[in-house]
């Protein structure tokens, strides 16, 4: 008898436990791109971005045209040219390609490194913001949403998105219902 009562009171221990648990779970979703959109600072990174990817094609450019005027040289003057010769441009054709192919492994790097750099503290800000509206509305948890195949989120209902609070936080007015 004592055990079926001391069975009895466990299991509704472990009922009020996962009730009073389940009480206490608020979830909310945002999807940070969207919130990056919005924000001023998105424009200026992205115009940032646009002029250094500029200048870098500009580089590649430059010698990729240096490489086509070595290459019709060589076209137009091997025959002419002794065996040393001959040689030589062919051999300062090859560094060149090498050095075009390598400076655009290095330019792709560079860009993805100046596009942290640039997004950093924006990226900062909009996580500060989240953990205070979390804060302030009694989230205990807040996912992230809207980027395909990298969905931290299967399902939610869009009452518990926090995007436009986030926005609000930031200073920026949301746009009207519908404008994601």
């Amino acid at each position: 008898m004592k055990t079926k009562v001391l069975s009895l009171l466990v299991a509704l221990m472990a009922c009020a436990f996962t009730l009073s648990a389940q009480e206490g779970l608020k979830i909310g979703y945002t999807n940070a791109d969207y919130v990056l959109s919005l924000l001023p600072e998105a424009k200026q990174i992205d115009a940032e971005l646009k002029a250094y990817e500029k200048q870098l094609q500009n580089q590649i450019q430059a010698k990729y045209n240096d490489l086509q005027t070595k290459m019709t040289d060589y076209q137009s003057n091997a025959a002419s040219w002794d065996e040393l010769i001959r040689a030589d441009k062919e051999q300062e054709i090859q560094g060149l390609q090498q050095g075009i192919q390598k400076f655009s492994q290095d330019a792709e790097q560079s860009m993805a490194k100046k596009r942290n750099t640039l997004l950093q503290p924006v990226y900062e800000k909009i996580g500060t913001a989240i953990e205070q509206i979390a804060k302030e509305n009694n989230y205990t948890h807040i996912f992230s949403a809207g980027a395909p195949g990298f969905d931290v989120l299967l399902y939610a209902r869009e009452q518990d998105d926090v995007s436009n609070l986030i926005l609000k936080k930031l200073g920026i007015t949301p746009p009207a219902e519908g404008g994601e």
